[in-house]
This record gives C-alpha cells, structure tokens and sequence, in this order.
C-alpha cells in the first residue's frame, strides 16, 4: 500500500513593500502620519477605511522608510507632518497649519488630489519619493 504525502502548499507569497522617502520637511519635530489605501473614497482620510494601512513615523526617520501594502494593487498615500504629535492635521481658517503630500507629488490647487492623481500600481516591491508641502 503506498503511503499518500499531501502535496507541498506553496510559500506565501510575500507582501509587497513600499520604500517611502520624504523630502521638503521644515523642521524633525514630531511625526509622520501615514495611510496607504486603495480605497478612492477614503483617500486621502484613511481613517474610513478599515483595510487601510495606518502608520507613524518619528519626522527624524522620515527620509526613508517602508510601508508593507497587504497585498499588490493600486494605491494611494497621504501623509501629514504632524509636528505637535496631537495625531492629527491642525488646520487655520481652512489652511493646513502643517505639512502634507501625496504620491506620485500631484499639483495642488484647492483641496486635496484625487485618488487617480495620486495612485501608483503595486505589483511587488516598490519606492515613491514624496516632497511635502507647507501651506502656511
């Protein structure tokens, strides 16, 4: 009687990382706020979006970090310099007070990018360099 040896799944296959740097930062107070969404309707406020990747990033170790997609697709992000750490964007008569940015950098008029405008596919490891940006 031959002996029956399940077939080897096979390994997971990784989750793809994205390598962020930021540029432009006026100063290393406080942090990063990060969100990673493939969502449009919850970009660039993650925070309706429970699928989404969340993160902070001490402002000092901005310049290059990674955020870990859940899996390849096409997503957006948006970040927020968050320099009194209260972990959230303070604002001034509908002005950021601090800084913010987007992938892909998108031109900024009135309010934030579109999703479109800001999306990148993530098919395996990837990098997006992001130049913040300082309304007041």
């Amino acid at each position: 009687m031959p002996l029956l040896t399940a077939a080897a799944a096979p390994p997971p296959t990784p989750a793809p990382t994205v390598e962020v740097s930021i540029t432009g930062l006026r100063s290393a107070k406080g942090q990063i706020l990060v969100c990673l969404t493939t969502n449009p309707k919850a970009f660039p406020d993650c925070s309706k979006d429970k699928a989404s990747v969340r993160m902070a990033v001490k402002a000092a170790d901005a310049g290059d970090f990674a955020v870990h997609a859940p899996s390849t697709g096409t997503y957006a992000i948006a970040v927020v310099h968050d320099e009194n750490s209260n972990n959230k964007m303070d604002v001034a008569i509908f002005l950021p007070r601090e800084g913010f940015g987007f992938s892909r950098n998108p031109a900024i008029t009135v309010g934030p990018p579109s999703f479109k405008s800001a999306s990148f596919a993530v098919t395996g490891d990837m990098r997006q360099s992001i130049k913040m940006k300082y309304m007041l």
